[in-house]
């Protein structure tokens, strides 16, 4: 899936992406094989461009982190490529990949357990200048940690402090830090809000936000459950379910003109301002059991639950369909 900005310099580039799981069920003995695979990630393929942020939305399980550790190398990639700027991360060997990753940085969901809780703020975020450059001068890393501390609204005095004497959003703050630390291209956010309140989210959101405007250029995929949230922040939006993306386009083409049954249910859920209009508005609900990815359908990963299902859904797999703008995976729709 390739959005419409093709003077734009590519980023990322992922190309048919499969990560899949081997697993033992209950009446696999120790010794033998696997028996079953489970498809968390199932050949998804999208581009990310200089300067613009994709948003990434799906019900819990449907594969949105396994994607996103799979393109930082947290998990190994079954099948298919990714490129940064052109090359293939993939085949890089250890000392290859060392070398950019610091351009592609990413922040986890726990702004507690992704820290240290032995190691002192200050040395958390300094932790990769001393991987990278282990022959820095001690005040030039202190110096270069209390400057990021005050760009993401941190107080240099909480530079000796531990992460449990911090509260969830400066500790989300932390790990902003930590990430822009060598100035990165791509941010990888996997739902950093979710264990924030309300408040502190936007405070979150807005710093992002305020430093891709004011200090650092770089892009971001920003995966989250909060609809509102991820078209606030996002250029281009992906729905993803059972690993593979079903719909892809602009913000305000996913989010004023859904077209998948799957994508319209999401958005009737996504609360709106007016009480007037939530009280009027009717919410689909699907009540059918979300379908196994270790079994998935063998046709249209959805048609189990969709409203729209016939019987070309049942034995083949819709392919993207319509424009640069806006792509979906259904045989009922018809885009442009």
């Amino acid at each position: 899936m390739n959005n419409g900005n093709q003077n734009k310099e590519v980023l990322l580039k992922v190309i048919n992406l499969k990560v899949h799981f081997k697993i033992k069920d209950n009446n696999t003995w120790f010794w033998q094989q696997p028996s079953k695979i489970l498809k968390a990630v199932d050949g998804i393929s999208l581009s990310v461009y200089k300067g613009e942020n994709l948003g990434i939305i799906g019900e819990s399980g449907c594969g949105k982190s396994t994607f996103a550790r799979a393109i930082v190398g947290l998990v190994k990639v079954t099948y298919g490529r990714i490129e940064w700027l052109g090359k293939n991360l993939i085949e890089m060997n250890t000392k290859q990949r060392h070398k950019v990753r610091s351009d592609i940085q990413m922040i986890f969901q726990d702004p507690f357990s992704s820290l240290n809780p032995r190691m002192t703020i200050g040395d958390i975020i300094a932790e990769p200048l001393k991987t990278y450059y282990p022959k820095i001068l001690r005040k030039e890393v202190k110096d270069r940690v209390k400057s990021i501390m005050i760009k993401v609204g941190l107080l240099p005095n909480l530079i000796n402090r531990y992460p449990h004497q911090c509260s969830g959003g400066q500790c989300q703050r932390i790990g902003i830090a930590r990430s822009l630390l060598f100035s990165p291209k791509l941010i990888i956010c996997d739902e950093i809000i979710s264990a924030l309140d309300v408040s502190i989210r936007a405070q979150v959101i807005n710093l992002l936000q305020q430093l891709q405007r004011e200090e650092i250029d770089f892009s971001l995929i920003f995966i989250a459950h909060d609809l509102a949230v991820v078209r606030h922040i996002s250029d281009w939006v992906m729905v993803m379910y059972l690993g593979h993306a079903i719909e892809f386009g602009t913000y305000e083409e996913v989010y004023k003109n859904p077209q998948h049954p799957y994508t319209k249910n999401l958005m009737s859920a996504m609360l709106t301002p007016d009480p007037d209009i939530e009280q009027k508005k009717k919410i689909n609900i699907l009540q059918e059991i979300v379908p196994s990815s270790i079994n998935p359908p063998l046709g249209c990963i959805f048609y189990t639950r969709c409203p729209i299902a016939s019987l070309e859904c049942i034995s083949t797999y819709p392919l993207m369909k319509g424009d640069a703008n806006h792509l979906v995976a259904c045989f009922k729709i018809g885009l442009h």
